[in-house]
């Protein structure tokens, strides 16, 4: 299920002549309406931050943009106006801050209730609507039940984001509306299709799932051992995780060693890589975006939320290996807002 658009942007402008009022070699070229789609990925997410700031640096600024999981957490803080902030929270993770942030859910419906990640969204994001967001912006989820894609365009940017990031088994399904809400990577995992709807004429989709296909690693056991014994800080200086938390989850997360049978965890990951890998070249075969920025980096794991500095230097690193193909498209004067 899909709500329509407003096609009426006005920023699809011409660039202004220089000063004397005239163009010296003929008309300005027109400004191009681009789209940034950022991907899900979990934790190599971080590396849209680098990939933003990469692409700012060299004059490319989105119109509109549409993200999915981890790409609608930086995608609607960038937003937002808040890339600096994400990006400080993003780098201030450790792995005890990380585990701190993962309060065991008592429901039935998920291991993580989502509670104090909530709280530290709410920081930062909190009565921000998404319609008054300064540049154009949808989160993708997935509807409980139906799996229809939902695309969140308007309402609290906070809980749009906690919806598409709402990875099933791991974080309690979100209720927007009547609806039930969960990860959209299982129905559009980096959302072209989403940034054409919003009227991007040039949409550069931003892939962190490349490579990552059903092999990603996660956070290994010798956790329990470096915490045991000491509450765990929370992401502001916090105290926060109980010590049946500090010893659970990081055996939760452990990848089942090799030839042996599967954990739930590793059974819960590799299944959902599987399904999101195979749903992606689906969805970029029907709708190929005009540029992609494949950011690799398979020495990190889905969980690896602490290596924010590794991840965002491969993002900047992807997107320095994509400029050529995006400026062959897009003439440079066309860029400049």
């Amino acid at each position: 299920m899909r709500k329509s658009f407003d096609m009426s942007d006005e920023r699809l402008s011409v660039v202004p002549p220089p000063a004397s009022g005239k163009a010296e070699n003929g008309p300005a070229p027109r400004r191009v309406k681009i789209g940034l789609a950022l991907g899900a990925g979990a934790a190599r997410g971080w590396a849209h931050i680098g990939v933003l700031r990469e692409l700012e640096e060299r004059g490319i600024f989105p119109d509109v943009i549409a993200g999915t999981s981890i790409g609608a957490v930086v995608g609607g803080c960038y937003a937002a106006g808040k890339l600096d902030q994400i990006e400080a929270f993003a780098r201030s993770l450790t792995k005890r801050r990380v585990f701190a942030l993962m309060d065991l859910s008592f429901s039935g419906m998920s291991l993580i209730s989502g509670e104090r990640l909530k709280t530290s969204l709410e920081h930062e994001v909190g009565g921000l609507l998404i319609e008054k967001l300064p540049i154009p912006f949808a989160a993708v989820a997935t509807e409980v039940g139906t799996g229809h894609e939902i695309w969140l365009q308007r309402g609290a940017l906070d809980l749009a984001i906690r919806a598409s990031y709402a990875l099933p088994g791991i974080f309690e399904p979100v209720r927007v509306g009547d609806r039930y809400l969960f990860d959209g990577a299982l129905v559009n995992p980096v959302p072209v299709t989403v940034c054409r709807a919003l009227g991007a004429e040039y949409v550069i989709a931003i892939n962190m799932a490349s490579d990552m296909m059903y092999r990603s690693k996660v956070v290994a056991d010798q956790l329990a051992a470096a915490t045991a014994g000491a509450p765990a800080e929370g992401p502001f200086g916090g105290r926060g995780s109980a010590a049946l938390e500090v010893g659970l989850l990081p055996r939760f997360f452990e990848r089942s060693a090799a030839g042996s049978a599967p954990n739930v965890a590793s059974a819960m990951v590799d299944a959902f890589n599987i399904v999101q890998d195979r749903i992606l070249r689906s969805r970029l075969a029907g709708d190929p975006p005009d540029a992609i920025v494949n950011a690799r980096g398979d020495e990190i794991g889905m969980f690896d939320f602490h290596r924010a500095e590794q991840a965002i230097a491969m993002g900047r690193d992807a997107a320095k290996r994509a400029l050529p193909t995006i400026f062959s498209h897009i003439p440079a004067a066309a860029l400049s807002s």
